[in-house]
């Protein structure tokens, strides 16, 4: 598992998509937060306040981790060298997961330089350091773990086609219902509000009080995406 780890890290890297999409992730994330005019533009809210940077990233998310994870299985099986996988001594549910956490470590590794905004917006304050350390830290432990959910689901969006595209586009369909859609379908056809959702758990959690039921949540949503894409791909 390791090895595949270390072999889907170098392949991220030895193309420009490692390093696109760190990019695109900071300065769309930059250009929002500190640049465009808008409910983001933390400069224009008049208060020191992170809050614009966790509304928006998950929503960056939804398209971000799919273009990781696009090329997981659908590549392999393009090029036809699933089936070489198989014959390693390696269990599928150790390919899965190592292919799972490369993955999951790009989109940490996209996240790091965001602590450069927490400083700067500890600076702005009124007195400096006037910021809600919990809140924000509770909300940076939410974005991890709904990025784990996100990652899964890519993951097993790229077992169902062999076209790159159609895996995105299948990823970011499934995260954005999973997201913010679930609720919205129950509320139109039940008249009922729920807490279904990916977005209900992670506002829990930015909230700043870590409630092991949302972390329950997520890790249960993120292990039943990687048990289906074990069973997607014993059907190949």
């Amino acid at each position: 598992m390791i090895a595949l780890f270390k072999k889907e890290i170098s392949s991220f890297f030895a193309s420009p998509i490692g390093y696109l999409v760190i990019a695109v992730f900071l300065i769309l994330n930059g250009l929002f937060l500190w640049v465009f005019e808008g409910n983001f533009n933390i400069l224009d809210s008049g208060f020191a306040d992170l809050l614009p940077f966790f509304q928006l990233t998950p929503w960056i998310f939804i398209f971000l981790i799919p273009a990781i994870t696009m090329k997981s299985f659908s590549e392999e099986k393009k090029m036809g060298t699933l089936e070489l996988l198989f014959t390693k001594p390696i269990s599928l549910w150790s390919m899965v997961i190592g292919k799972y956490v490369a993955a999951l470590f790009l989109t940490i590794l996209a996240l790091i330089p965001t602590i450069l905004y927490v400083w700067t917006v500890w600076q702005l304050g009124n007195p400096a350091g006037n910021l809600d350390i919990g809140s924000t830290l509770g909300s940076y432990i939410g974005l991890l773990f709904l990025a784990m959910s996100y990652t899964a689901i890519g993951i097993f969006a790229s077992t169902l086609s062999t076209n790159q595209i159609v895996a995105f586009m299948l990823a970011v369909l499934f995260s954005f219902f999973l997201y913010y859609g679930i609720d919205e379908v129950i509320q139109l056809l039940f008249n009922t509000e729920t807490t279904w959702s990916l977005k209900a758990h992670f506002d829990s959690i930015g909230r700043g009080v870590i409630d092991t039921r949302d972390l329950i949540y997520f890790i249960s949503m993120a292990v039943f995406f990687l048990y289906l894409t074990v069973l997607s791909l014993k059907r190949n």
